[in-house]
């Protein structure tokens, strides 16, 4: 009895094997024939599973797992494409700078970004992020300022609320003007963690 179930776990992981092999030739095909515009995974990190998605021309969207991964590839199908491949060699060097950023090996992202999702005031505000140095934080009158409106304090502080990419747009640097955290996508207490590792 032991040996059939040996026999079967074996079958079973050469079938998981070769599902994942062929899934694998499955992406790299519909890559090559141009059929594949999002390419998604999920990675682990100190501040939980994130979803990351990517087109050809970059970096599209990074969500948190309070945001539902499925909602969110969904909402993905309905806005950019519904030609949506779970392709994790696309997002490699991605899933490589977390990694580095979350081990202190990295203070800023080099990968390219499609800011598609994000437009107008949202995208300005988006656009200033990345000047906000690694351990240094902005407050929202700040980063409205820096966007060229600054009594649009409500709006950038919306703008950071729908950041597609965060993490690698650092909106958790963005805090009120008192320095206390407030709303974050991925909850506050993973703001506190970013700002404390970034301090560390």
């Amino acid at each position: 009895m032991t040996a059939d179930k040996d026999i079967a776990g074996m079958l079973a992981g050469d079938e998981t094997e070769a599902l994942a092999r062929l899934h694998a030739r499955l992406a790299e095909q519909a890559a090559s024939e141009g059929v594949l515009d999002i390419a998604y995974r999920t990675h682990d990190t100190p501040v939980g599973r994130l979803l990351l998605a990517a087109t050809e021309a970059g970096v599209l969207r990074v969500a948190y797992e309070r945001e539902e991964h499925e909602r969110v590839l969904a909402n993905l199908a309905d806005t950019v494409s519904p030609r949506i491949l779970r392709a994790p060699g696309r997002l490699d060097r991605l899933a490589t700078e977390l990694d580095e950023y979350f081990t202190g090996k990295r203070t800023g992202f080099d990968v390219p970004l499609d800011l598609r999702l994000s437009k107008g005031f949202r995208r300005e505000v988006l656009s200033h992020l990345a000047d906000i140095g690694y351990g240094e934080t902005a407050s929202y009158a700040g980063i409205a300022a820096a966007a060229g409106s600054p009594r649009a304090v409500r709006a950038a502080g919306s703008a950071c609320a729908t950041n597609p990419i965060p993490v690698v747009l650092p909106c958790h640097r963005v805090v009120r003007s008192d320095g206390s955290l407030s709303g974050y996508v991925g909850g506050v207490e993973a703001k506190r963690k970013l700002l404390e590792l970034e301090a560390a």
